[in-house]
Formats: C-alpha cells, sequence, structure tokens
C-alpha cells in the first residue's frame, strides 16, 4: 500500500476558547448553564406542541423537528467544549472528530432545509388560507420533513466522505474550539482542490435553494401586507411572519459571516467568536425567539400550569 494512502494522525489538538485556567473555569460554568437551559428550552417547546392540541399546526410541526435539530447539534459539540475546559486541554481522536463534523453538518443543513419549508407554509398560510389545510396535510407534512433530513443526510456523508478521502499525515492542530471542517481539510496532506470545488458547490446550493425559497416567500408576503389598507391585518400577518424571521436572520447572518465571507490568516479570533454565537448561544435562542411574543405558546404553558396545580390539589 502507497504511503500516500496511510492515514498517520490519529487525534486533533484543538486550541479551545482559552489557555487560562481560570478563564477556562469560567467559561465551564458559563457554557453548562447555556447547554443546559439549551436543552430544557428545546425540549420544552417539543413537549408543549405535542401537549396541546392547538398547537398541532404545521408550522409547530416543522418547529418541533428544528427543536430536535438543535438538541442534536448542541449535543453534538457542547459537552465535548465542556470536557476540554474541565481537562485544560483539546485533544479529540480522529474518529471524534469524523463523527462531530457529520453531526454538526447534518443538523446545520437541516436546519436550514427546515426554515425554507417553514418560509413556504407561511406562504401558503397567507395566500392560499382555503387550499392550506389540504396542501399541508399530515402526510405532506412528514414528507417535507423527511425531505429535509434526507437531503441533510446526503449533503453532511458527502461533505464528511470527500473531507476524509485525504491523507492526514500531521500537524494535526486545529486553531478552533471545535474540529471545523474547512480547517480540518488544509491539514490534509495531499491536493484537496477538487474536494474543495465540491464542497463549495453543494454548500452554494444548499444554501441558495432554502435562501431562495425564503426570500420569494417573505418577498411576497411583504409585497401583499404593504397592499393593505386595515392596519390590524398588517399587524396580524407580521406576527405570523416575526418569530421565523428573526431566526431566519440570526442563522444565514452568522452562516454567511462563518463560511461565506473570505478569510484571513488573522481571522482565527473573528471566527471563534461567531463560531460561539453560531454554536452556543443560537440553539439557545431559537426557543426564546418563539416563545417570547407567542400567544399560543403562552396559552399552552398556561394550560400545563393549571393542569399541573389542579392535580396537585386533588
Amino acid at each position: 500500500m502507497g504511503a500516500e494512502n496511510f492515514t498517520f494522525v490519529t487525534e486533533f489538538n484543538l486550541e479551545g476558547l482559552s489557555k487560562h485556567r481560570k478563564t477556562q473555569i469560567l467559561l465551564f460554568v458559563v457554557l453548562l448553564l447555556i447547554y443546559s437551559f439549551t436543552i430544557m428550552g428545546n425540549l420544552a417547546v417539543i413537549l408543549l406542541v405535542r401537549s396541546d392540541s392547538r398547537l398541532h399546526t404545521p408550522m409547530y410541526f416543522f418547529l418541533t423537528h428544528l427543536s430536535g435539530a438543535e438538541i442534536c447539534y448542541a449535543t453534538s459539540t457542547e459537552p465535548q467544549m465542556l470536557a476540554h475546559l474541565l481537562a485544560g486541554n483539546g485533544i479529540l481522536s480522529f474518529t471524534g472528530c469524523v463523527v462531530q463534523i457529520f453531526v454538526v453538518l447534518f443538523m446545520g443543513t437541516a436546519e436550514n432545509f427546515l426554515l425554507g419549508i417553514m418560509a413556504y407554509d407561511r406562504y401558503l398560510a397567507i395566500f392560499h388560507p382555503l387550499l392550506y389545510t389540504l396542501a399541508m396535510s399530515k402526510r405532506r407534512q412528514w414528507q417535507l420533513a423527511f425531505a429535509c433530513w434526507a437531503a441533510a443526510f446526503l449533503f453532511s456523508l458527502t461533505y464528511v466522505c470527500c473531507t476524509f478521502s485525504h491523507s492526514y499525515c500531521g500537524p494535526n492542530y486545529i486553531d478552533h474550539f471545535i474540529c471545523d471542517m474547512p480547517l480540518v481539510l488544509k491539514l490534509a496532506c495531499d491536493d484537496t482542490q477538487i474536494t474543495q470545488a465540491i464542497i463549495s458547490v453543494m454548500a452554494g446550493m444548499g444554501l441558495m435553494i432554502p435562501i431562495s425559497l425564503i426570500m420569494t416567500s417573505y418577498g411576497l408576503i411583504l409585497f401583499s401586507v404593504l397592499k393593505m389598507r386595515s392596519a390590524s391585518g398588517q399587524r396580524k400577518a407580521f406576527s405570523t411572519c416575526a418569530s421565523h424571521l428573526i431566526v431566519v436572520t440570526v442563522f444565514y447572518g452568522t452562516v454567511i459571516s462563518m463560511y461565506m465571507i473570505p478569510r484571513s490568516s488573522t481571522s482565527s479570533r473573528r471566527d471563534k467568536q461567531i463560531a460561539v454565537f453560531y454554536v452556543v448561544v443560537t440553539p439557545l435562542l431559537n426557543p426564546i425567539i418563539y416563545t417570547l411574543r407567542n400567544k399560543d405558546v403562552h396559552g399552552a404553558v398556561s394550560k400545563v400550569l393549571w393542569r399541573r396545580n389542579l392535580d396537585q390539589k386533588i
């Protein structure tokens, strides 16, 4: 077997968020709290939607899938970050790096497609209310959700197969706190131009399809809202889309900042700062954004609390 086909690297050394021990302990406590709230918040959304029949609508159906993706995404990165902060070093096995990259890309791509489907759902609800129930039947919801997960799986599997089809013979140092696919690919010992071209084309397609769907849907919605003469009608239309628009802005803003803007040799600190927001903060924000001013969710929470108080009295 040729030497070029043999993988020498068995682990990767991650730079992490800080080398100072006191800062690592502080970050450990903060990250542990954020991770706990992220899991509880997204899990609460899933349980609320399942427990209240008023939330058994297509929008909340896709929201449960989005929350599930956020839980898996956070779990694929944050426990590893906590372990590294507690241990004081960032050693991750080669296999662990492969698994982490796959899960991060799988969940991130699934969220990407789900956001596009949710925008399409808002378009149907506003423009075709009479056909909405038929167009978004339970069977159609599951078909669209399955398509999102299947496409995300194929995209992420292709990314990982392309990335780790190369030989890694050293160095194994990554200036990040997780295994980031572009940084790992830079460590390959052979030519990666074809792989980078394939990944760029697929990433462009994976981003442009949902973004085009979102921009088209909300462009038509905005045009329709501006034509309304009723102020109450405008407020109602905006309120049905506001939470989703905020989540879309946060998600694509960080993705574009992280992966679409060219990196310089001195941008590692900026990249890690953006990545902290993308990896740690965004999964926590999504359930907060969707529940903060949502009357349906507030009603579901009140109903659950009322049942709990009633059970205690009995």
